[in-house]
């Protein structure tokens, strides 16, 4: 038995194991901004950066609420412009990131019903 630390894409990949039991989940795929995503009806809402960063997609409102609480930050995507609905969580954070995944599901699959 290894005492090595989990990897951020080895905790990643749990978490894909996990949600593709959802029959509107699907898996990371293609190329570029999103390509490690995952998706709910076809929105990406958790991934992992180019940063080996986990970023999920929650209301501004609980992103700013986990902030405060120092569980994250706003997801830059490069180009200097903090996304408001967007957190990242550092790949050594204790935050749940399962349960925020799943969080992040919840909240971009209602969005998705109506678009």
């Amino acid at each position: 038995m290894s005492n090595s630390p989990i990897t951020p894409e080895e905790r990643f990949a749990m978490i894909v194991e996990e949600l593709l039991s959802h029959p509107e989940v699907t898996p990371p795929s293609g190329k570029g901004f999103g390509s490690s995503g995952l998706r709910i009806r076809g929105k990406i809402f958790a991934m992992l950066s180019s940063k080996r960063e986990f970023v999920v997609k929650l209301p501004k409102q609980r992103v700013n609420a986990l902030i405060a609480a120092g569980a994250g930050q706003h997801f830059d995507p490069g180009h200097g412009r903090l996304m408001k609905e967007w957190l990242v969580v550092e790949p050594t954070s204790e935050a749940e990131w399962l349960l925020l995944a799943r969080e992040a599901m919840e909240f971009v699959g209602s969005n998705s019903r109506n678009t």
